[in-house]
């Protein structure tokens, strides 16, 4: 802590205690390793008040604390290795992602992927079902005030909250100042339905929005063999389903990328493949070490264009990549 030659940092000057207070105490406890005893004592005051004076210090700026991360390197060596096996066009590496605080631990790299985006007002960006949007959804997208927010897949009547599309695009709006739009039909509607959503107006705009897409956040889906959960109307017995590598946005491939056309699979309500693949930032949020084929799978796919997880997931997915 040094004098500041122009003006004192923000808010220092609305304490509610004496300026010059607060930096003594700040100096003492934080320079010459004082406790708040020995503070206490040398300023005649009580140990609760030399307390609350630290606290001032750091929160009118007068000390500022950084936390230094100690797996930066690691994290951004695998991130390197990902770009260079797999041919993304970036990749973000965080020490470690748990599923009680998955949206809080990727919510840096994310906010950093989306930066990359370089989204105006009046943008589009989709954003996909699953576990990890979903959670991504309710903290983890930075600000993005004008632009428009839109699902990539059907969801309206799951009865699983990470597969209803349309709630995760107004929690994900609601958490970044977006512009939701809604997409009012099934992941699998039946035949009449499929038919009537081609002629509807509120479906073609969402369609539209696809085409125009300038990005898109995106899960990851694990091989459906190890899934305890599909999205509703998906048939989870067949067998071309079950031996898929994952999909991305309900687009089911095999490892090698080629796609997996089940009985059905030309009902579904789901950005389709080569429109996801034309969109420009496609950035794909996976964890899990069962996700590595799925990763490999969608991006040899087309369907990802960066990656955000965490180092476990990096180091299986580079060993898969290695592997076939």
């Amino acid at each position: 802590m040094t004098g500041w030659a122009t003006d004192p940092p923000r808010h220092a000057e609305h304490t509610r205690f004496p300026l010059q207070l607060v930096y003594q105490a700040a100096r003492m406890y934080y320079l010459e390793d004082a406790t708040q005893a020995d503070i206490a004592a040398r300023l005649s005051m009580s140990r609760a008040t030399v307390s609350r004076l630290v606290a001032a210090a750091r929160h009118s700026g007068l000390v500022q604390v950084d936390v230094l991360d100690p797996f930066r390197d690691e994290t951004q060596a695998l991130a390197g290795r990902l770009v260079a096996a797999l041919g993304l066009r970036q990749a973000q590496v965080v020490p470690a992602a748990h599923r009680a605080t998955l949206g809080t631990d990727l919510a840096p790299a994310i906010a950093a992927a989306v930066a990359r985006m370089g989204l105006r007002p009046g943008d589009v960006l989709l954003i996909g079902s699953g576990r990890t949007t979903w959670a991504l959804a309710q903290d983890a997208l930075p600000r993005l005030p004008g632009v428009r927010l839109a699902p990539t897949v059907g969801g309206q009547a799951d009865p699983l909250p990470w597969f209803q599309s349309n709630e995760i695009t107004r929690t994900a709006a609601a958490s970044s100042g977006a512009t939701p739009s809604f997409l009012f039909a099934e992941a699998l509607p039946s035949v009449a339905m499929r038919a009537s959503l081609d002629t509807d107006p509120s479906f073609r705009h969402i369609v539209d929005m696809w085409h125009r897409a300038s990005g898109a956040i995106v899960g990851v889906g694990a091989p459906p063999a190890v899934r305890d959960a599909l999205a509703s109307g998906v048939p989870v017995d067949d067998d071309l389903v079950r031996d898929a590598a994952g999909d991305v946005s309900l687009n089911f491939f095999r490892r090698d990328g080629t796609p997996i056309a089940f009985d059905g699979a030309e009902r579904m309500v789901r950005t389709p493949r080569e429109t996801l693949a034309a969109i420009p930032h496609v950035v794909a949020a996976a964890v899990g070490v069962e996700k590595a084929p799925s990763v490999v799978g969608g991006v040899r796919a087309g369907l990802i264009g960066g990656l955000v997880t965490d180092v476990r997931t990096a180091r299986a997915v580079l060993a898969a990549a290695d592997e076939s």
